[in-house]
């Protein structure tokens, strides 16, 4: 009988017999059990964020389509956009718009123009620069009401203010017993409002530009200073458009908060002498005319204003962010 004997290969490992099997696909069921156990800490604090910010905005909304004023409890009722329509027809309210436009372009032009300023000189090597930053952001830290009160006693006030002060011992120092004692609150309070926003401002701007400042590249600015290139061509050419998001960005924060203003209002003119803005609009309107749907509308034109500000401070920012990845 003739033996018959499998051949193996040389390599004496045994043969594939079979291919090998394919893997069984992953259950979708587990990985969102998995993605659904990661989000699940998360949601107590969304809810409450919800709860927190959006409900009494909802509420907010419903009030500014009624007519519900609380000296009248009987008339109240639902009236559609005639609260909108009152806030655009309104010359008060209108040129509390417009006030409110002038006072924030005023105010974010002169602190980005003052804290670039400062951020170039603050960048530069010095002894005690960390002091002197430290010191320059004093000012942004300042409870709001605080610093507005110092302004309207320690500064603007015409009979023992710093400004008034210092043009008396000016004018006498020349000779003259009759300076000018102007009072800016009562003369020019647009002017004695933009001064302390401005002051307040000024350092947050100045941190801004200051890391868009830190975050060239030396080796080419060092590069341009040995081909030649002098102090005025490097920031025309160089620093500028460097830093044009980081101005951007910083025009759009100080909107978005200079729109919400109402501490310097309240503390410096108290709406008076054509000084109202919308924040200061929604207080008097709500607490003192008791015009709970008038009020709301204005509340509501002040978030989509705020909403519009912050939707391209987002695109700036996210600009950015692509610019720092590249």
């Amino acid at each position: 009988m003739t033996t018959i004997r499998s051949v193996e290969p040389e390599s004496g490992l045994a043969p594939e017999t079979s291919r090998r099997a394919p893997r069984a696909p992953k259950h979708q069921g587990g990985s969102a059990t998995r993605r659904w156990s990661l989000r699940a800490p998360l949601l107590p604090a969304l809810i409450f964020t919800i709860a927190l910010t959006q409900l009494p905005f909802i509420g907010t909304l419903i009030v500014s389509f009624m007519e519900w004023n609380s000296l009248f409890p009987n008339d109240i009722g639902f009236i559609g956009l005639s609260n909108y329509a009152q806030v655009l027809a309104d010359a008060e309210l209108r040129n509390t718009i417009a006030f409110t436009v002038q006072l924030t372009a005023i105010v974010v032009v002169c602190s980005m123009v003052l804290g670039f300023a400062v951020a170039l000189l603050v960048n530069e090597k010095f002894f005690g620069r960390g002091v002197v930053r430290s010191l320059l952001v004093l000012p942004f830290l300042v409870v709001p009401v605080a610093g507005a009160l110092f302004w309207k006693h320690a500064i603007l006030n015409p009979s023992y203010g710093l400004i008034n002060g210092t043009l008396t011992a000016v004018w006498s120092a020349f000779g003259s017993s009759s300076p000018p004692q102007p009072d800016l609150l009562s003369t020019a309070p647009l002017v004695g409002i933009a001064l302390s926003l401005i002051w307040r401002w000024t350092p947050f701007m100045m941190l801004i530009l200051l890391a868009g400042l830190q975050s060239r590249r030396q080796e080419v600015m060092e590069a341009a200073a040995v081909d030649g290139a002098g102090a005025w061509n490097s920031f025309r050419y160089m620093t500028l458009p460097h830093m044009r998001r980081y101005l951007e960005l910083g025009g759009l924060f100080g909107s978005i908060y200079l729109v919400q203003e109402f501490d310097a209002i309240f503390m410096l003119t108290a709406g008076g002498l054509d000084t109202t803005n919308l924040p200061y609009a929604v207080y008097k309107t709500f607490y003192l005319a008791n015009d709970y749907g008038l009020a709301s509308a204005l509340g509501v034109m002040v978030v989509i204003g705020t909403i519009i500000i912050a939707m391209f401070t987002l695109r700036v920012l996210l600009s950015l962010f692509k610019e720092n990845a590249r």
